[in-house]
């Protein structure tokens, strides 16, 4: 991921509301949800819930597909682990760890005292 598509998906999740909306469609897994779904679960009226799944969906975080008069939202997992690897590259002085994990990607096991990058 470059650096100005990870502007506008962090501008994206840079807001309440919208987090709160991309974390239920990740939560939602494979099956994703429809609007009306996501509506009710976070009590967000129906306008102000299709502005946050445009800008998301503008962001290129999530993903819509047409079910006769009904749209899906699916979260594009794809790009969310792009966006953590973005903001993980520099992990480490650049060293891949063996996993993701806090344990083994933290404070204790591979950062020095002082950051490779300031």
């Amino acid at each position: 991921m470059d650096e100005d598509l990870a502007v506008k998906a962090l501008a994206a999740l840079a807001q309440t509301s919208r987090l709160r909306v991309f974390r239920a469609i990740v939560g939602a897994g494979p099956e994703g949800m429809q609007p009306g779904q996501l509506s009710q679960a976070l009590e967000l009226p129906p306008n102000t819930l299709s502005f946050h799944l445009k800008e998301l969906h503008h962001a290129g975080l999530v993903s819509v597909q047409r079910e006769g008069r009904f749209l899906r939202y699916r979260a594009d997992m794809t790009a969310m682990q792009s966006l953590v690897g973005f903001l993980t590259d520099h992990c480490c002085q650049g060293v891949p760890c063996v996993d993701m994990s806090p344990v083994a990607c933290g404070p204790d096991h591979c950062w020095t005292a002082e950051p490779a990058i300031r």
